[in-house]
């Protein structure tokens, strides 16, 4: 699969979504994690990352959007569910993308939104843990940019 990808979090203030998150990411190969503007210390986040993550992804911890340095032709994408945001399924992913998703109970920032080229969401009723979304969304990448095999056409493998 070529391209690459991020994925963090603004306004995250449990650790142990953020431990899970960069769990996921690093099963997933993400390139990086991020927070910004984190409402707790990282360090807590390690009890859930059990793959010990920071030691084979880079993780950023972001004071602030203004303090947010993204590799140069990433797409920022924001996961969110708006009543205008593209449907996950028919979302085509950018070759270098970093996803943010809001914090726990709450939304994207107006500013972060703003700087998202896309935002997209996840087809649920209600929102869902941090944790879990990215780990859908990084689930779709994988499966929308042909990293695997078509699906045989028959129940079964």
């Amino acid at each position: 699969m070529k391209g690459y990808f991020g994925i963090g979090a603004e306004g995250i203030s449990k650790p142990m979504n953020l431990g899970a998150l960069a769990r996921t990411a690093h099963a997933f190969d993400a390139a990086f994690v991020f927070t910004v503007a984190a409402a707790f210390d990282r360090r807590a986040a390690n009890l859930a990352d059990t793959s010990d993550a920071s030691q084979s992804v880079p993780i950023y911890d972001w004071p602030s959007i203004s303090g947010m340095q993204l590799p140069i032709g990433c797409t920022l994408v924001g996961i969110e569910l708006t009543d205008d945001a593209i449907d996950l399924p028919r979302f085509r992913h950018p070759r270098a993308a970093a996803y943010v998703l809001g914090p726990e109970r709450g939304s994207l920032s107006p500013e972060m939104a703003a700087l998202c080229k896309f935002t997209v969401k996840i087809p649920t009723k209600f929102c869902i843990n941090v944790s879990l979304a990215g780990a859908l969304v990084m689930y779709d990448r994988v499966l929308s940019m042909r990293a695997h095999d078509a699906r045989p056409i028959l129940p079964g493998g």
